[in-house]
């Protein structure tokens, strides 16, 4: 079939499948993320070590991080429903993408100029609700403009372009030290200069990279992606919803959220009573506040007001489609081991490998730059394996790919305990790298073909959920954790990372992986 672009009218002939996109059309609209991923990846390599040499305590960085995943957590679905809503002379999805990268890029000029701590964790939340801005709709863009034929190539060329991206934005500070002279110590409390021009070219990079995947890139109108739908792409199943059916929802929800409240409440005031770990309120405040929003959606259905967004983006959450359902278990465990991953590395091998917590001193700000390394190896490898993950697919399927990437990545966390000279983490790395790759591409491309097109962005949105909700988990758990059991020292942290990676490739053999399946409108039952 010939690819044409994206703008173009549709044929007469061959109105029910997408055409196939060129190479240079899936790289266009897929190379925003290296800008993305440069904003990403500096965020996560950097943002502990800013936050220690402004004073904060080991046990206290997972609940500084909490920022990250409560914004995308928040923000990605909002977002999601309302691009599904969106067309403008930009498009759909496009004029998100260049919001998002507008306003992350001040962020990441203000991040390494923060004067104190509680200045670098409001920037961490404003930077990471822009990066979600920007993210959440590349996603639904993909699932837009291809066949099911090439999303999983789509999917890999992200993973691609986020592995490079990374690559680069990890590095910077070792870059900027030993290539260009640029100081990597600074005084106390003072960001080093390595680390505030790595930010500054990352905010560079993030728009520039958005603004040629807007130039270059067109949108499905929704008129022809229903045509799309009615030609068989995707099939919903229309109901009649009456008053009645939303009523007897409404209750339950009122009911089910009421227990969630309680649950949440209960712990609350035990944590409160027996004197523990305040982090660990972060767990209990998420279940009473889920189920006070079941409970907020069930009270306007019941009144008859049901037609409106929040009722909507509630009962779709509680209705999805059953493989986005297997799915969040395993990527519950996957992004909780990368955000333990994330959260402990620095502090991890310049603790237990070069032996140090003195954040003034050179020998943990060479660490640190070693972290940033590493972190460059295992995007690199992501890069370069992604293109390799969709063949290993096709020999095996998609289930047992994931399977053994994210044992590879699982396997090279636990080894972290056992190394002693730093060059050896680069060997790790690698496996991280091949589960990163597969991370990035194959749970989304199990997911889209199980979505309904016009709730694309919205259930990409949703999907979120299970990327940030195992990293709230994580920011409340991991700390007391670490510090209760293992005596604070942030070495363990990365095994426990490791094993959850582990049982989150055994749990993908689980998931139901049907393409272009039919979900119902709305599901209520």
């Amino acid at each position: 079939m010939k690819a044409v672009s994206p703008s173009t009218t549709l044929p007469a002939q061959g109105r029910g499948q997408k055409p196939l996109l060129s190479f240079w059309q899936i790289w266009n609209m897929s190379f925003g993320f290296l800008g993305i991923q440069f904003g990403f990846a500096l965020q996560n390599a950097n943002v502990s070590r800013i936050f220690e040499t402004l004073g904060a305590n080991v046990d206290e960085i997972p609940v500084l991080w909490v920022a990250a995943p409560l914004t995308g957590l928040i923000v990605q679905p909002i977002i999601g429903y309302f691009s599904d809503r969106t067309w403008t002379r930009l498009g759909r999805r496009r004029p998100y993408f260049l919001a998002g990268a507008i306003l992350a890029t001040g962020a990441l000029f203000l991040m390494p100029n923060s004067p104190v701590l509680w200045v670098a964790a409001v920037t961490l939340w404003l930077m990471d609700a822009s990066i979600n801005i920007s993210m959440e709709p590349f996603r639904a863009f993909v699932g837009d403009n291809l066949p099911s034929a090439q999303r999983t190539t789509g999917f890999a060329m992200q993973s691609f372009f986020i592995g490079l991206g990374a690559v680069v934005a990890s590095a910077l500070p070792y870059i900027f030290t030993n290539w260009f002279g640029i100081s990597n110590e600074a005084g106390q409390g003072i960001i080093p200069d390595s680390v505030k021009w790595s930010f500054y070219l990352g905010g560079v990079v993030f728009l520039l990279a958005v603004i040629w995947t807007v130039a270059t890139s067109r949108e499905y109108t929704p008129e022809q992606l229903t045509q799309f739908e009615e030609h068989g792409e995707v099939v919903e199943l229309q109901h009649d919803i009456s008053q009645d059916l939303y009523q007897r929802t409404g209750r339950r929800q009122v009911r089910n959220g009421l227990i969630g409240f309680l649950i949440g409440a209960a712990l609350t005031f035990w944590f409160l009573n027996q004197g523990l770990d305040k982090q660990l309120l972060i767990f209990s405040g998420m279940i009473a506040v889920v189920g006070l929003l079941f409970i907020g959606a069930g009270l306007l259905q019941q009144s008859g007001n049901y037609r409106n967004s929040f009722v909507t983006i509630v009962n779709d959450l509680e209705n999805m489609p059953p493989t986005m359902r297997q799915l969040a278990v395993v990527q519950f465990f996957s992004w909780f081991s990368l955000f333990a991953m994330w959260i402990y590395t620095t502090a991890a091998v310049t603790s237990h490998i070069y032996g140090t917590t003195d954040t003034t001193s050179k020998l943990y700000n060479d660490g640190a730059d070693w972290v940033g390394v590493c972190f460059a190896i295992y995007n690199g490898i992501a890069a370069l394996v992604a293109f390799g993950i969709p063949v290993l697919a096709r020999w095996t399927s998609r289930r047992v790919a994931h399977l053994i990437c994210l044992c590879a990545g699982g396997l090279g966390m636990l080894s972290f305990y056992f190394i002693h000279d730093p060059n050896l983490l680069l060997l790790s790395m690698v496996g991280v790298g091949i589960a990163w790759a597969s991370i990035l591409s194959v749970p989304y491309a199990m997911l889209a073909g199980s979505l309904p097109a016009h709730k694309m962005g919205y259930y990409m949105g949703v999907f979120n959920f299970f990327i940030t909700i195992p990293q709230l988990v994580a920011a409340a758990l991991l700390g007391f954790i670490v510090k209760v059991f293992f005596n604070a020292e942030p070495i363990y942290a990365l095994i426990v990372g490791g094993i959850a990676m582990i049982l989150a490739g055994l749990l993908s053999l689980r998931v139901e992986d049907k393409d272009d399946v039919r979900v119902d409108e709305i599901g209520l039952k």
